[in-house]
């Protein structure tokens, strides 16, 4: 397993080791030992899947108070382009975002700690995405940024976006509450 940094702090591309052969491949997505080398502190309570066909953008989705999640995702089937948002006030990276395809092939993975706004876009015809959370969901704690916000200015990678209506009414970048400071 190789684990590298990316230009926002704190974020994390994790790649695990694959094993193939004439009969398939093997990985471990999840070894609590080997991820608390780099992610000590870690501890996840609930797994979320979710299948979406080509064009689906879900988020960007984040939640506040005693129920902030850190988030570990990745692709079971497809191709998906994740993004996290640093919406840390005081943060060097304040505002921007990271993308990444994440695939059933490349087997990598991206660890999103509290403190992002996280979505996925859906590239392959259809994918199924998982995600280990470290808190339940609690829908009194969710907020959303909406996908499309002109300063945010992310390139989702899909034409005519298929998106929920509760993820339309979000909010704007602007108009969201600093629940989350830089350390």
């Amino acid at each position: 397993m190789k684990t590298e940094k990316t230009p926002i702090k704190d974020l994390l591309i994790i790649t695990h080791d694959t094993f193939e052969d004439e009969r398939g491949y093997f990985f471990e997505s999840f070894n609590q030992s080997k991820y608390s080398e780099f992610l000590p502190e870690v501890n996840f309570v609930q797994d979320n899947i979710s299948q979406s066909k080509h064009g689906v953008i879900r988020g960007l989705h984040y939640q506040v108070g005693e129920f902030v999640q850190g988030k570990l995702c990745s692709v079971l089937k497809g191709r998906v382009l994740d993004v996290a948002v640093d919406i840390r006030l005081g943060s060097p990276t304040y505002g921007m975002h990271f993308s990444i395809e994440l695939s059933a092939k490349n087997g990598q993975q991206i660890w999103i700690p509290p403190g992002f706004a996280h979505g996925f876009s859906i590239l392959s015809d259809s994918a199924i995405f998982m995600y280990k959370c470290t808190q339940l969901y609690s829908k009194e704690h969710e907020r959303a940024i909406i996908y499309s916000d002109e300063e945010l200015n992310i390139d989702w990678m899909v034409e005519n976006p298929i998106v929920s209506e509760k993820d339309l009414k979000a909010k704007r970048f602007n108009e969201i509450e600093q629940d989350f400071t830089f350390d």
